[in-house]
């Protein structure tokens, strides 16, 4: 598979040439001023999410208080020669922002601080996510492709996609990517293989401490991972690795993930847009029925899906045993935790 996953290959298919060949894709990306922004924005304009030939249209959304850092990023772009990229649109005001966006990587939410009980988080990000589904319900695209990364992500897309009834539901994702790619580099130095030898990792549930990163569809260098690495550190040392992650990165650098959640964000959306290549499957949090595996009925469950013509569908029939089973539950339980306390605030 390429350096670029997500179906590179894909750029020039049928589908993508028909909906957005000739024409700019309209991103609008909210929190556009901090740190994930500031590395999402180049990544964008330089024709890693959509392909080296799709043009751009940036939305970059912030508070007001952040304008004068959005102009900072606005005259980097303008610095940095950036031919893809047709226009740039600065606003405090979604309705604008949203205005016929194909797609929207919501980074903004409202951090978790000291002290603060985990209905308080709610409430405020939900506030957050009302303004935003109402935003993008009224002024995007009918067929808006929504990516998620603000926590709890997988939450506030639910939520989003609650005050956003006009857009349809399989059309809102959280994301997981970040912790899918995590899965790959981990696995990737622990096998002393490149990177790119390592496929379909797969995360279950939510993007928090309860994920469970699963190995056993897994493979490096087209060998089983249970035939490659010691069962005991798979699902002992390296689950908490994993789990755990976001935290050892914050202790490391003293800032938060921004260059890896950027980069999620865009093999995410390239994935989605560009098509998954064949017999690959990637992680996503997706609206859930529950029906493929028995886990996230009606909640933002992240499974394993592939990517085709615009559409994610669900990897399913993948063997599941017991010991996945328990943490794919647990996983699920803290979501619908999240979901009913998030449902009794709306």
């Amino acid at each position: 598979m390429e350096f670029l996953a997500g179906g590179s290959n894909n750029a020039d298919s049928t589908w993508f040439k028909q909906k957005y060949g000739g024409r700019p894709i309209k991103v609008a990306i909210t929190g556009a001023a901090g740190q994930i922004g500031y590395s999402l924005t180049q990544q964008i304009a330089s024709g890693q999410m959509f392909g080296e030939n799709q043009k751009v249209s940036l939305r970059l959304i912030d508070l007001p208080f952040a304008n004068e850092a959005m102009n900072g990023v606005h005259m980097e772009l303008d610095d940095s020669y950036f031919p893809l990229v047709t226009e740039v649109i600065k606003t405090d005001d979604p309705e604008v922002g949203f205005e016929g966006a194909d797609a929207a990587i919501l980074l903004g939410a409202f951090p978790r601080k000291a002290g603060m009980e985990r209905k308080d988080l709610m409430e405020k990000n939900i506030g957050i996510f009302k303004v935003m589904g109402e935003a993008a319900n009224k002024k995007a695209s009918s067929d808006i492709k929504v990516l998620v990364v603000g926590n709890p992500a997988n939450t506030n897309a639910l939520v989003m996609s609650h005050f956003a009834p006009n857009i349809p539901k399989e059309n809102f994702t959280a994301m997981t990517r970040l912790d899918h790619n995590r899965m790959r580099g981990v696995l990737a130095n622990k096998a002393g293989v490149n990177t790119s030898a390592v496929e379909n990792v797969i995360v279950w549930g939510n993007h928090s401490s309860t994920m469970y990163p699963d190995v056993h569809h897994a493979t490096i260098s087209g060998k089983p991972v249970y035939d490659m690495l010691d069962k005991d550190w798979l699902q002992g040392e390296f689950v908490k690795t994993i789990q755990g992650r976001g935290a050892a990165v914050i202790k490391a650098r003293g800032a938060s993930s921004a260059m890896s959640a950027a980069r999620g964000a865009t093999t995410h959306m390239r994935s989605w847009f560009l098509g998954t290549a064949p017999g690959e499957y990637v992680s996503m949090g997706v609206s859930s029925d529950g029906s493929d595996y028995g886990f996230g009925k009606d909640l933002m469950y992240s499974l394993p899906c592939a990517c085709k013509n615009g559409k994610w569908e669900v990897v399913s029939g993948l063997n599941v045993n017991d010991y996945s089973k328990g943490m794919m539950k647990a996983t699920e339980d803290e979501l619908k935790e999240e979901k009913d306390i998030a449902m009794s605030l709306v």
